[in-house]
């Protein structure tokens, strides 16, 4: 293995071009972390929000990313045998620490998930963050039960079509909404049962298929359109903000009594890696390995196209997840 690799570092906030491809010294890992010899890597718009000097946290330079999957290159403490598929995700990548966007990075190994699957990297790069926020959303923020109906508001998102996908297997009724007609054979496509053309207004078109309202809805969209997504739920249901596609974070002048319809519940995720159980990671791939689900990847591409990767990202152009593939 060499002493140094390739990697993106980003020295100070600005707009795409700030991705930079450099070498620099391999990481080295002390006992109780995990080199990752990175094979592929998911693209979250957490990372453009970082990169813009929007993030609450982080610092400069810094090798970005907040996920990677590949297999382990050392680990002094013990805790994984060299050559183990992984996942790693959150804990301060990219943004305490420097993170996935490179050829290795080091992270705690409490934050490293073992797996096995014949899958191309292409498709094992687009999980780890996905399908972490997909499910904490759904188990941590809904405790959705099957035989649930679930509300996902941004649905041709790379995390609404794992909501999606994780939901139909778990048993739950999935109503999905995307504001393009174009994208209804994408959710179609995924077992999606309710397609809802997203005009700003939807909850009186939630309450017509289902008059109570449906049981859970995970926000991806943001607060410019949360009054609404509460709206469609019924009393005793959970809303769950996890995303602002809007980039609207924040609500100017916050009136409970106005925004909550009597007896919804609003809660939220951004979890961690530890919120992802290695069984329900392993059972994910094994499904899609059996063609029982779909890991919904937009577009693909090599380091040398960080930039352009950021600016169809920048752009909501990917059609799913956007991921890196290296060698």
């Amino acid at each position: 293995m060499s002493d140094t690799m390739r990697a993106v570092v980003v020295s100070e906030p600005g707009p795409a071009e700030v991705l930079q491809i450099r070498e620099i010294p391999v990481p080295v890992p002390d006992p109780g972390e995990v080199l990752i010899a990175v094979k592929a890597f998911g693209l979250n718009r957490s990372e453009l929000h970082f990169r813009r000097g929007a993030a609450y946290s982080g610092s400069f330079p810094r090798v970005p990313g907040i996920e990677a999957t590949g297999v382990v290159a050392a680990a002094p403490g013990g805790e994984f045998a060299v050559g183990t598929q992984v996942v790693t995700m959150m804990g301060g990548m990219g943004r305490d620490f420097d993170g996935g966007y490179a050829e290795y990075v080091v992270v705690p190994a409490a934050q490293v998930i073992a797996f096995a699957s014949p899958l191309a990297w292409d498709l094992l790069g687009a999980v780890p963050e996905m399908l972490q926020t997909a499910y904490g959303s759904l188990f941590v923020g809904l405790h959705a039960q099957p035989g649930q109906t679930l509300l996902i508001r941004g649905g041709t998102s790379s995390i609404g079509l794992a909501l999606a996908v994780l939901g139909k297997l778990h048993g739950l009724t999935v109503l999905a909404t995307t504001r393009r007609e174009s994208a209804r054979s994408q959710l179609e496509s995924i077992g999606v049962d309710h397609i809802l053309i997203d005009d700003g207004d939807i909850a009186d078109s939630v309450r017509e298929l289902f008059p109570d309202g449906v049981d859970g809805a995970v926000e991806l969209v943001g607060v410019n359109v949360m009054k609404d997504t509460l709206r469609a739920v019924r009393t005793g249901g959970t809303v769950c903000f996890t995303g602002m596609l809007s980039d609207q974070w924040t609500i100017p002048e916050f009136y409970p009594m106005a925004w909550l319809p009597n007896g919804v519940r609003l809660t939220a995720y951004s979890g961690e890696a530890a919120d992802l159980p290695p069984a329900e990671l392993q059972a994910y791939l094994d499904a899609v390995e059996d063609g029982r689900a779909q890991i919904p990847v937009g577009r693909t591409y090599d380091l040398d196209e960080i930039v352009q990767a950021h600016r169809d990202m920048e752009a909501g152009v990917v059609g799913g997840k956007a991921v890196v593939v290296l060698g």
